[in-house]
């Protein structure tokens, strides 16, 4: 069976995820808002990692964080009204003329009450971040655990407005809440700002983002693409942003209800492809599946097949399971019957027919393998190590780096949970 003992740093997030997942806007906050949670538990908690040679926790991984400089004159604040930070490690050697920025992911809030506890929070105001961050996995500086980007400049977006980057102030609420939506003007001045100091002489470059910050990727990719030198290397990964628009186990569609709302609250449908909206209802144009249609920019997606954040607030959100049936299955796939073992391969089906249209372009690139997880790009024991998951072999950042300097068209698809023996899989028990 296709499973790992979770280690000390998986293990610190079931407090959390219990504590949050009864909150109004856990329903679509995304996993990445378990991975803060992790990256804080790994910095103050664990003295060794689970694979020493391959991740050095030494101070030089650290990271200091920036506050963007002109933000306030361009009004492009997080939620609270505070600077938007980055964290920016400069490039070296060969790497000096290539950029790899990583969007923070942590969910979304949807109504007036969740952004104001939002608000409150590192995911809502910089008075809140960590003044430096660990690199590690795609971020890393060390060739072992990041052989084809180790040594290329590398920015860490925080994530501070609670809609992908693509909330709009014309939303904003006048009545004394002094929320503001400004995703999509935190994203514009950031990237004017990194573009000044070398983006804009970028010989290749690579925008990529885990959870609600891949979904960010997604929704931003061209418009990086366009921002850049035209003769440059310009692609997009998303990881375990590739959210479903499925029915859970009672038939609503619950991820769609919170999407809308979203849409409604934050103005998002501004930020969203113009040819899709004319089409179609813009909750719809938030889906990845519908956005991959139209983005020009070659992508990568890294998703599990058995996402345990869709699983637990897409497929089988709490509301949807009073009498707890799923409740030891969500939580640990080993304890799962034949029947929901059932219901789970038809949600990785699901996602397969989602695909379906992106694996016959030739520029896309995909990685999908059957492990209970969520994001795997940013830690070294999921993205590049001895005992990293693999598909045909090849770990993630081994085909991330094939697709994206065309040594191979990559579209890896594992087998059904539990033929990987690589995995690494979630228990939350």
């Amino acid at each position: 069976m296709a499973n790992v003992n979770p280690n000390l740093r998986l293990r610190g997030l079931l407090l959390w995820w219990r504590k949050w997942g009864k909150k109004d806007w856990a329903i679509a906050a995304t996993g990445f808002s378990i991975i803060v949670f992790i990256l804080t538990y790994f910095s103050r908690r664990l003295p060794l990692p689970l694979d020493p040679a391959a991740t050095a926790l030494t101070t030089d991984n650290l990271v200091g964080l920036t506050l963007l400089h002109n933000a306030r004159d361009r009004g492009a604040l997080c939620l609270d009204g505070s600077l938007p930070g980055y964290h920016f490690r400069k490039g070296f050697g060969s790497g000096s003329n290539n950029w790899l920025l990583h969007i923070e992911g942590g969910g979304w809030c949807n109504t007036i009450a969740s952004c104001l506890e939002r608000k409150s929070t590192a995911l809502g105001s910089s008075k809140y971040m960590d003044h430096h961050v660990r690199f590690s996995g795609i971020l890393s500086h060390q060739s072992s655990q990041n052989p084809d980007f180790f040594n290329w400049n590398k920015v860490k977006i925080r994530y501070c407005d609670g809609a992908s980057f693509a909330g709009h102030p014309q939303h904003e609420f006048k009545n004394g809440t002094k929320l503001l939506f400004r995703g999509q003007l935190i994203w514009e001045a950031l990237l004017d700002e990194l573009l000044s100091i070398g983006l804009f002489n970028a010989k290749q470059a690579l925008l990529s983002g885990c959870s609600a910050g891949g979904l960010a990727t997604l929704i931003h990719c061209d418009d990086f693409r366009e921002r850049l030198p035209k003769d440059a290397t310009v692609k997009c990964l998303a990881d375990a942003g590739f959210f479903l628009d499925e029915k859970d186990v009672l038939g609503n569609y619950t991820m769609r209800s919170f999407y809308q709302d979203v849409i409604q609250l934050q103005g998002v449908a501004k930020s969203l492809q113009k040819n899709c909206i004319t089409r179609m209802d813009p909750y719809k144009c938030l889906f990845p599946q519908e956005i991959i249609k139209e983005t020009r920019t070659p992508i990568f997606l890294v998703n599990p097949a058995y996402d345990f954040w869709q699983i637990q607030h897409i497929l089988v959100p709490d509301a949807s399971d009073p009498q707890g049936y799923w409740k030891r299955c969500r939580m640990n796939l080993r304890y799962c019957n034949p029947s929901q073992m059932e219901i789970l391969l038809g949600f990785r089906s699901s996602l397969i027919k989602a695909l379906s249209d992106f694996q016959q372009k030739k520029e896309g690139g995909l990685f999908i393998n059957s492990c209970f997880s969520h994001c795997q790009t940013w830690m070294a024991e999921t993205w590049h190590s001895s005992t990293s998951p693999r598909i045909n072999g090849k770990t993630i950042a081994e085909s991330v780096g094939d697709w994206y300097f065309n040594r191979n068209m990559v579209k890896q698809i594992d087998c059904p949970y539990p033929c990987n023996p690589t995995c690494y899989n979630m228990d939350f028990t």
